[in-house]
């Protein structure tokens, strides 16, 4: 199979899913109105409701839930095969993800930009609100203390990225005055901002950065970690126009380019993909296809971490309920754009079938290293630039990506911080600065207390984020589907993929339960039990009232 052929199947889909099937959702299913007042205009505070363009907070969302994981999880899937994981980014971008993204920012946006949790809490019940809470604070958590490492490795394994990835704040800050104090031009600001962003990127390997061996008794990964945490914090308390949503939009626009410049070099290779359609000779310990791949791949096909954005920062921003179908469907179709380069790199990036099964000699191997490795080799011969600075372009990609997520997770474990406060009237909480401190202070007790010195203990808990992650995108789609049978539209269209969703998932957690027993791991025992019994409660609590809601109203299915 030559990977061009796939990449414009892959292409065609996605552009099938968000001009025809994304516009009858939104049109005959959400009935999204114009005419509707949203939250960032009723609660405008010039923090975090902002009406916003839309071209701008489509950049915020889209970097926001594109980090590393669209990248690692395909690039880890192919290890079955190409076949599946292409089926599974494709079909589950244009039927699950963007239907995911846009409904939960509408219904975020039809509770006054409420969190998912805080949504659950008013559709299905209390109980419902304090058990997704849980499950929300652990989700960040994982993102948050993993996204830490995944950063700090790239920067230590390319000092030639440190410039562009940390040039590109300054950037940022740049292009907020200018968008929002000096109201200058949408276009020519963007323009400007690219131009400078790549600037960073072809100066990067001329000034590579690497941080000394040890700082106050401290490893590099180390050092890192607590940059970017310190960066996270201050972050987190700025006003979502001044940093956030900036860096976002144009870091939304450079990786965009830096895609199409990917796909041009597929086009222009056209590589023949050396990884078979269905490997039947995979290594030993790889777990079955079904059904681990629909939690291997989460990002890049649906993912429960883009409810909690939809709800928790991007709902809070929009300035037409409109501009939904485009903030979060055509959103999740740039991370399926980046899932299928991802698969595309890891397959066809390598010279022979023997290189490739090299990489993947184990399950859990190849990722962001086979991404930059076989993205970085078609980009080379495709457009005719150095390895090292097509490896530059890659791991800046993979960086700026992983950067804004984190950034956007510390922010909405601040949130949850604050809701605690508000439920438990603990006025100490509501404050920002406390809250950013708890959250940051639980990120790095995961980081140290369970990965030593090295601060990698967010590695530890990784395991448990596909499943997690699906169990999210599944009760966020049960809400949703309870506010659709209120008001009485059809429901199949959000009914069917979580029952597929907490189907395949609380299968995959039971079997990852059965292998963390065999390995005698006990933190993530107690935390998948925590995960499961919580997620099975809020079921329970959901299929209670869409009981009651069908005998009221005889819905549309």
């Amino acid at each position: 199979m030559n990977a061009m052929v796939l990449l414009l199947l892959g292409l065609a889909g996605l552009a099938g899913g968000f001009f025809l099937y994304s516009k009858f959702i939104a049109e005959r299913i959400l009935k999204l109105s114009a005419d509707f007042k949203t939250p960032a205009h009723e609660f405008e505070d010039g923090i975090d409701f902002v009406p916003t363009n839309k071209y701008v907070l489509w950049g915020h969302h889209f970097t926001s839930v594109a980090g590393a994981a669209p990248i690692v999880g395909p690039a880890i899937a192919v290890i079955w095969g190409w076949l599946p994981a292409f089926i599974w980014v494709i079909v589950g971008t244009i039927f699950l993800a963007g239907v995911h993204d846009m409904s939960a920012i509408w219904a975020s946006v039809r509770n006054k930009g409420q969190s998912i949790a805080s949504i659950a809490g008013k559709v299905l019940s209390p109980k419902a609100r304090s058990l997704m809470m849980v499950v929300v604070f652990l989700l960040l958590l994982m993102v948050n203390a993993a996204f830490a490492v995944v950063i700090a490795n790239m920067m230590v394994a390319t000092p030639s990225a440190v410039v562009p990835v940390w040039g590109a704040l300054v950037v940022a800050f740049i292009i907020g005055q200018a968008i929002y104090k000096y109201k200058l031009n949408l276009p020519v600001v963007s323009l400007v901002g690219v131009v400078a962003l790549y600037l960073l990127i072809l100066i990067g390997p001329s000034v590579p950065v690497s941080l000394p061996d040890s700082v106050f008794g401290m490893t590099p990964h180390t050092t890192w970690i607590i940059i970017l945490f310190t960066y996270a914090a201050i972050a987190s308390m700025l006003p979502v126009w001044m940093l956030l949503q900036p860096r976002d939009y144009i870091n939304g626009l450079q990786l965009f380019i830096g895609l199409g410049l990917l796909y041009f070099s597929f086009i222009v290779v056209a590589p023949d993909v050396v990884a078979p359609m269905f490997n039947t000779n995979t290594p030993e310990g790889t777990p079955s296809l079904v059904p681990l791949l629909f939690v291997t791949i989460a990002c890049g096909a649906i993912s429960g971490f883009h409810g909690l954005v939809s709800t928790g920062t991007t709902s809070k921003q929009l300035n037409n309920e409109k501009d939904a179908r485009f903030v979060g469907y055509f959103g999740s179709v740039g991370e399926g754009l980046l899932a299928l380069a991802a698969i595309l790199a890891a397959t066809a990036g390598f010279a022979t079938l023997a290189d490739w099964e090299a990489m993947y000699s184990g399950f859990g191997k190849g990722g962001v290293a086979a991404f930059v490795q076989g993205g970085g080799a078609i980009m080379s011969e495709g457009i005719g630039i150095s390895p090292e600075l097509s490896a530059t372009v890659l791991t800046v990609m993979a960086a700026l990506f992983a950067g804004t997520t984190m950034d956007t997770g510390v922010r909405l474990q601040r949130y949850i911080f604050q809701e605690w406060g508000d439920i438990y009237n603990l006025n100490v909480l509501k404050k920002g600065w406390v809250a950013t401190l708890f959250a940051v202070g639980a990120c790095l007790l995961l980081a140290f207390g369970a990965g030593g010195m090295d601060g990698r203990g967010g590695m530890i808990i990784w395991p448990l984020f596909g499943t997690t992650n699906q169990l999210m995108a599944g009760l966020t789609l049960l809400i949703v589907t309870v506010m659709l049978m209120r008001q009485k539209s059809a429901i199949r269209y959000t009914l069917i993929p979580l029952i597929f969703l907490l189907s395949v998932t609380f299968v995959a957690l039971l079997i990852q339960l059965v292998d963390f027993y065999n390995k005698s791991n006990w933190l993530l025992i107690i935390m998948d039990l925590i995960i499961l019994g919580a997620t099975i409660l809020v079921t329970l609590e959901g299929i209670s009232v869409l009981k009651r809601e069908w005998k009221k109203n005889a819905p549309q299915i």
